[in-house]
């Protein structure tokens, strides 16, 4: 079973950072691609960055050169680093495998973290 702990949001001026991490249990995890995703209030749940297993990231149009998504494989966590945050990225952000990991009916997911971004 594929278990996904996200961390690192809280609350955060417009203009400010935050570091998300994501620590994925699963001995595969080095071969996966994988997502940062998020849903924002009243929103659907959209991809907002990902990287494949060689590496190779992509962003939505939303967050590019703001945000940056990284991994690494020995600690089975993958991070997105997010800069300049504007009010509209809040939302509560998830990791998963992209796509998404879905061991019957539905996608799962975690619990997710917060980001909210106010003054």
């Amino acid at each position: 079973q594929v278990q996904f702990v996200e961390s690192g949001g809280g609350l955060v001026q417009p203009g400010g950072s935050l570091r998300l991490s994501c620590a994925a249990s699963g001995s595969l995890f080095r071969f996966w691609a994988m997502g940062w995703y998020r849903q924002a209030p009243g929103k659907q749940r959209e991809l907002v960055a990902s990287i494949t297993s060689g590496l190779r990231t992509n962003y939505t149009d939303s967050v590019k050169g703001r945000c940056t998504i990284s991994r690494d494989n020995a600690k089975n966590t993958v991070y997105l680093q997010m800069n300049s945050l504007k009010p509209e990225d809040t939302a509560v952000y998830y990791c998963n495998l992209h796509p998404p990991y879905r061991p019957g009916p539905d996608d799962f997911w975690g619990q997710g973290t917060q980001v909210t971004v106010s003054s």
